[in-house]
């Protein structure tokens, strides 16, 4: 499998120098040069495959020979530890919960095995390779657990100042080891575009090699094609057709969604809900691309105004605006209305939804009002990562999971920063 560059202009490469670049030296994202389709029995015998072969099947083309079957196996194992249950929540509605992990948020499965893939490539290297990326909030914790201790590896991440939740921060500046968290004077979309440009920056680059493990890095990106597999598995005898809301802030998990639908997966529609920050949702209304600078919401991990993966979903649809429209839709909801569905669903099922689910619900019912289809909207991080939110707007105690209460109590380390300079001097330290 070869990967090339999204702007075309920089040299094809295989899976292990896509991981290790991250993006590609003309800055554009890397894209895999085909995608083919899995056999019609694997979707038909599918509820008889357990979750390490469902993962190995979809991941495998994607590798290439680039590490052995018997240790793709080993990784996906050590990666899918945990459960992705289907949660019922309304007759024709379920929850998709990714927040079993260690850091309780979709991300760990990601990290994970972006981790132990550039531990795998790294076994036999003396050079160090520094992990750059910037987090709107659940990424930096997810990345900082799955790096934590490799070998070869040191991780910087970047965050921005009060914008992420007190226990996101916890899971990002608490652990030490090859983990440092930089706190930026600014929003995310600072923190992203710091990244960017010091990937193309070669009095950084000739010295240090960088990688990224935002969702923009393929081995974070591509595993989380795994969660819609899973969910089908599990809902596959509803007998109703399948619509996915996935709560999108740099479009990576819905993306993934796309190429699990590439590879044979029956999927109706995908739906992306966006909070206030909403340049898709105008995108499919106009069809101009016209990014603003974010805004901050109560489901921060969204508050991203440039996602970098949405040209990915346009390559996936081969930039044909009126087939993305026939099978993707995007909708924008403030703050006001997420507490209104975090109440209502609480108050008509008991069930807790963070504030990225509620949007994911609301997507649902915006898209489907009146339950034809069989909706699914994902529960991307549990409630307790925001917790303020939810205990305020539901009057209620959530319980703090042992995950959680590992890091609760320890030292916020961080180095204060307030621009590109200041990243660049301390990369070259």
């Amino acid at each position: 499998m070869q990967y090339y560059s999204l702007n075309n202009n920089a040299p094809k490469v295989v899976f292990s120098k896509a991981v290790i670049k991250g993006l590609a030296p003309d800055r554009g994202l890397y894209f895999p040069e085909n995608i083919t389709p899995l056999p019609q029995s694997f979707f038909e015998n599918i509820e008889n495959l357990d979750n390490v072969e469902i993962a190995y099947e979809a991941i495998k083309q994607f590798v290439g020979d680039e590490i052995p079957e018997t240790k793709l196996r080993e990784i996906l194992t050590d990666v899918l530890s945990f459960d992705f249950p289907v949660v019922q929540i309304e007759e024709n509605i379920g929850t998709l919960e990714l927040f079993h992990g260690p850091t309780m948020a979709f991300k760990d499965v990601g990290a994970r095995f972006m981790a132990r893939c550039l531990g795998y490539f790294n076994r036999n290297s003396e050079n160090h390779v520094t992990v750059l990326v910037a987090t709107s909030g659940d990424t930096g914790g997810a990345v900082a657990n799955g790096f934590l201790g490799v070998r070869g590896v040191d991780v910087v991440i970047l965050y921005p100042t009060g914008k992420v939740s007190e226990i996101q921060e916890k899971q990002l500046t608490t652990l030490g080891q090859n983990i440092t968290a930089l706190e930026v004077d600014g929003v995310f979309d600072d923190c992203q575009e710091m990244v960017k440009t010091a990937f193309l920056d070669t009095s950084i680059t000739d010295h240090k090699q960088l990688t990224s493990a935002n969702s923009i890095n393929i081995a974070r990106w591509l595993p989380q094609l795994f969660y819609f597999l899973f969910a089908y598995k599990q809902i596959k005898n509803k007998g109703r057709d399948i619509v996915f809301s996935v709560p999108s802030g740099n479009f990576g998990n819905i993306c993934a969604g796309i190429v699990a639908q590439k590879l044979g997966l029956p999927v109706k529609q995908f739906v992306a809900s966006t909070n206030v920050n909403d340049t898709v949702v105008r995108y499919l209304k106009t069809s101009k691309y016209d990014p603003k600078p974010s805004k901050a919401t109560i489901s921060n991990a969204m508050d991203v105004g440039n996602p970098s993966n949405f040209i990915r979903i346009q390559k996936l649809f081969d930039h044909n605006f009126e087939e993305l429209k026939n099978s993707f839709s995007a909708y924008s909801f403030d703050d006001y209305q997420t507490k209104k569905a975090m109440k209502k669903i609480y108050r008509e099922t008991g069930y807790i939804t963070d504030p990225h689910g509620a949007i994911g619900y609301l997507g649902l019912k915006e898209h489907d009002p009146n339950g034809n289809d069989y909706g699914i909207f994902l529960e991307t991080a549990h409630p307790v990562k925001f917790l303020d939110v939810v205990e305020h707007t539901l009057d209620t105690t959530v319980e703090i999971p042992s995950q959680i209460q590992k890091v609760i109590n320890k030292e916020k380390k961080s180095i204060p920063i307030n621009g590109y300079e200041q990243l660049k001097e301390f990369l070259l330290a």
